[in-house]
């Protein structure tokens, strides 16, 4: 499918239009930011396998019947998906305390909270994405009542099917950030999953050690950030697809000499 023009370039994807009414092209970039933009990088194949850890994510929700906005990966780096009207809220669900919240409440590092924690942030760089309560979300109207509880029911199911997911391939579904937004259905307004759920919006540990696998390798300078999105793919059986591989792989075969018969 050819790409048209450009309609948004976020922090790791680009937007593109297409010839066919409501369906545009998300380009997943290299780029690694964190701390709203501060810090950048540019980490060769991210956008890969980010690509292909999302399609896999929401390729299973469609199929439990959470509706999304992805319809099918078009190559590496790019996905076919549906145009919405993006709801201006971001919405957190913590499993396990780390983070800001610790910061904010003092609470250990590590701590496993009673049942998942939702909470939600206005999605504003400028304003570094500040915390709100569905006060503010009704206030200003960024959602309605209905939507609201739509979005918090979505999410909780979302929560349940992911941590079962991940925890059957050896990983903690620490917490996670989601987006939604709006699209018309059947002559109706409705609110539907939107953009990736990969390693870079997730945080996941390893079970047993609880090594981090996700994008705090990139915010802590912990290093190896490629090798622990390769593992998670790996875990989750979606790594060694000939399509992947060509840009994932850093390392070039070796030849290898073969001994003439004499």
């Amino acid at each position: 499918m050819n790409k048209g023009k450009k309609l948004y370039e976020g922090k790791a994807k680009i937007i593109y239009e297409t010839k066919e009414k409501g369906l545009v092209i998300q380009h997943f970039k290299d780029d690694a930011t964190a701390f709203n933009n501060l810090k950048k990088a540019n980490v060769e194949g991210k956008g890969v396998l980010n690509n292909r850890i999302s399609e896999h994510i929401l390729q299973n929700l469609n199929q439990i019947g959470i509706k999304t906005h992805f319809i099918k990966r078009l190559n590496m780096r790019e996905q076919l998906i549906k145009l919405v009207e993006i709801v201006p809220i971001e919405v957190i669900i913590r499993n396990i305390a780390t983070g800001s919240l610790t910061k904010r409440l003092g609470i250990a590092d590590g701590t496993i909270l009673e049942k998942p924690l939702l909470e939600f942030s206005y999605k504003n760089d400028e304003l570094g994405d500040p915390l709100i309560a569905k006060e503010h979300i009704l206030a200003f109207n960024w959602a309605t009542t209905e939507e609201l509880k739509t979005i918090e029911e979505m999410t909780f199911r979302i929560n349940d099917f992911m941590s079962g997911m991940f925890r059957g391939v050896g990983i903690k579904l620490v917490d996670f950030k989601l987006e939604f937004g709006r699209i018309w259905e059947n002559e109706k307004k409705q609110i539907i999953l939107a953009d990736e759920i990969s390693p870079d919006t997730c945080r996941l540990w390893d079970v047993k050690s609880e090594r981090k696998l996700d994008k705090d390798r990139f915010r802590k300078d912990l290093g190896n950030l490629i090798q622990a999105y390769k593992e998670v793919a790996s875990r989750l059986g979606i790594l060694y697809e000939e399509s992947n591989i060509r840009e994932v792989n850093f390392k070039k075969p070796k030849a290898v000499k073969l001994k003439k018969n004499k």
